[in-house]
């Protein structure tokens, strides 16, 4: 039998559904603006009036945007250091959260305050530096890797959730002639999918929005990732110095388009990779964040 619904919670559930969709559009709306931008010509888009659907579909801005070589090679480093950033990243710090879920550990408590001590307090901006750069890191690409493999946060979420996992699996492993690290990958990172799925995003959309070390420790060009690009040209007034045109021959006068029209077709371009693989982790996300965040 359907039971029948009163009067208040129907009231409340359109309000709630109308305040939600309204939420939504205007999260939503700012990004689809954008690709409105860049989807249109750029000096039609000049006269204003682009609201829902482009005035003038071109996708010129795009072609224009992969014909500089150094958005191609931006984007090159930016996929490196992505895929392998991140993939050494996760792998880490599920072993130091394996570890530290272990509770015979020798020195436990010293490993996890040694972590905990070196995240709050650092030696500044500066004294940095001068570590990156006597490593020779600022002149390689691992510049963007080795300094940021493991966060105590994450570490901590990945203990969490193995602390969840019964004990049981891993005595009946080492009966059975285990050792750690083949209980490690046979056992506990098969049944860790969702948690693993959750660092590789917070891992993955650091990597790939990270701007900050390329403006500030990587001089040479061909070593500067998309996110950093991206921001010199949304912070630049003059679009051919943001891009070094004119050390490219590359002629804004001759793109048949417009600097901010460009703008808008980066920045579609460097949104667009988290934007499609997120649904695909999404409910694997929050399972995780979920799990992780209380230990059974």
């Amino acid at each position: 039998m359907v039971e029948k619904q009163s009067t208040g919670g129907k009231v409340f559930k359109v309000l709630n559904y109308t305040l939600l969709s309204a939420l939504g559009f205007v999260t939503f709306y700012p990004f689809f603006y954008i690709l409105i931008l860049s989807l249109n010509d750029g000096y039609d888009a000049l006269k204003g009036g682009l609201y829902f659907w482009p005035r003038v579909f071109t996708i010129d801005n795009y072609i224009k945007a992969f014909e500089d070589p150094l958005i191609l090679n931006a984007f090159g480093v930016s996929i490196f250091r992505t895929v392998v950033g991140t993939f050494l990243c996760v792998f880490l710090t599920a072993l130091a959260g394996y570890a530290l879920s272990r509770k015979d550990l020798p020195g436990k408590g010293i490993i996890t305050f040694f972590f905990f001590f070196t995240t709050i307090f650092t030696g500044g901006l500066i004294p940095f530096f001068i570590l990156l750069r006597s490593l020779r890191l600022t002149s390689s690409i691992w510049i963007y890797i080795l300094p940021y493999l493991y966060q105590f946060f994450n570490i901590i979420i990945m203990r969490t959730y193995f602390q969840t996992i019964p004990e049981e699996l891993r005595e009946s492993a080492t009966i059975d002639g285990c050792g750690e690290l083949k209980i490690f990958l046979k056992i506990y990172l098969p049944l860790s999918l969702p948690m693993i799925a959750t660092i590789t995003l917070f891992y993955g959309v650091g990597h790939w929005n990270d701007w900050f070390v390329g403006a500030f420790f990587v001089s040479d060009k061909k070593l500067k990732p998309a996110a950093t690009i991206l921001q010199k040209i949304l912070s630049e007034t003059n679009f051919e110095q943001a891009t070094d045109t004119k050390n490219m021959n590359y002629n804004i006068s001759r793109a048949k388009t417009t600097p901010e029209a460009l703008r808008m077709a980066f920045l579609m371009i460097i949104t667009l990779p988290i934007v499609c693989v997120y649904p695909f982790l999404q409910k694997y996300f929050v399972k995780g964040i979920m799990i992780g965040s209380i230990k059974g």
